[in-house]
């Protein structure tokens, strides 16, 4: 004997059963939804004689740069002594502004090695104090920022420059290393703020 719709479902709460839900579309679950939106981003382009900093904080008409600027080290410094420089001014820089996520710069390839070694040791000292403050960080691409912020991924330093300025409605263009970390916050908050097939690369 059949039984309608109706009766199966009053036979399913009698039960104690849920109501069975509909069908979820096969392509959703490829889909990533937006991450939660960290409103304060830090962008960190890590170098041993100039690492980039910029801090963002979402708003609308566009975010707002909270603080930007370069960690300058002489030629004629020790590295050690340009590994502390980087830890104590990015502390101090995650103490005063709290932001909640950080991006940096993708891995590259250098065909010197102690080109190299001299980034690696620059890059672990900012990763260290930044992971020591709890933050989620991600890693995009340089040809991705560029094709985030310019539409080319091999934009020239000046071209990020100037297109950073005027998505941040600032004066005037920043120094280019503190241009590259704010070009990767921006990237990251356009990345989160719609939905992606890939994810960011979290590290």
């Amino acid at each position: 004997m059949g039984i309608t719709r109706r009766q199966y479902e009053q036979m399913q709460q009698r039960l104690g059963g849920a109501t069975p839900r509909a069908a979820m579309p096969a392509f959703a679950s490829s889909l990533r939804a937006p991450a939660p939106a960290h409103r304060v981003i830090l962008g960190v382009d890590p170098s041993l004689r100039g690492t980039g900093y910029g801090v963002i904080r979402r708003a609308k008409p566009h975010p707002v740069v909270l603080t930007q600027g370069t960690i300058s080290c002489p030629s004629d410094w020790e590295r050690s002594r340009c590994l502390v420089k980087i830890v104590e001014i990015l502390r101090d820089v995650l103490k005063q502004h709290q932001p909640t996520v950080c991006v940096v710069e993708g891995l590259f390839y250098a065909q010197n090695l102690q080109t190299a070694i001299v980034m690696g040791e620059a890059r672990g000292a900012a990763l260290a104090v930044i992971a020591e403050a709890g933050l989620e960080i991600f890693e995009i691409a340089p040809r991705k920022v560029k094709q985030a912020i310019v539409g080319y991924g091999a934009a020239q330093k000046t071209a990020v420059a100037q297109m950073v300025q005027r998505l941040l409605n600032l004066p005037k263009p920043p120094a280019p290393d503190a241009a590259d970390a704010l070009a990767l916050a921006l990237a990251h908050a356009q990345e989160n703020s719609r939905y992606n097939l890939k994810p960011p690369k979290r590290i």
